[in-house]
């Protein structure tokens, strides 16, 4: 298939406002979760690690420390189930991909510099 026949079509299903946030980022990222026959919010703070993918496909991974494990995440950014995203901090990062935090223990884990 042609790739403009595809933005078009995938155009119909992005997200109506797009998400404002970076890599480096401190974030709440608000999912709707279906459990039996009950809808909540569930609330996932943590850094922006990396970003990836374009259209329909783009993905956002954010990390957090709980209870001394790593715990990543990957959400989709046009995902329905995304409620909202809500930036806490902003982060000055000259990567485009944060991997080198994965290696880190304790509070150097979160450690990245707010942008002014």
């Amino acid at each position: 298939m042609n790739q403009a026949l595809m933005d078009k079509i995938e155009s119909e299903q992005l997200r109506a406002e797009p998400l404002e946030f970076n890599v480096g980022d401190i974030v709440k990222v608000h999912t709707r979760v279906k459990e039996g026959g009950k809808e909540r919010v569930q609330v996932f703070q943590g850094i922006v690690i990396a970003r990836r993918g374009r259209g329909l496909n783009a993905t956002f991974t954010v990390r957090r420390i709980s209870y001394g494990q790593g715990v990543e995440r990957v959400f989709p950014v046009n995902s329905p189930n995304v409620e909202k995203v809500t930036v806490e901090r902003r982060g000055k990062v000259r990567r485009a991909k944060l991997n080198y935090l994965r290696e880190r223990i304790g509070k150097r884990a979160m450690l990245v510099k707010e942008r002014k």
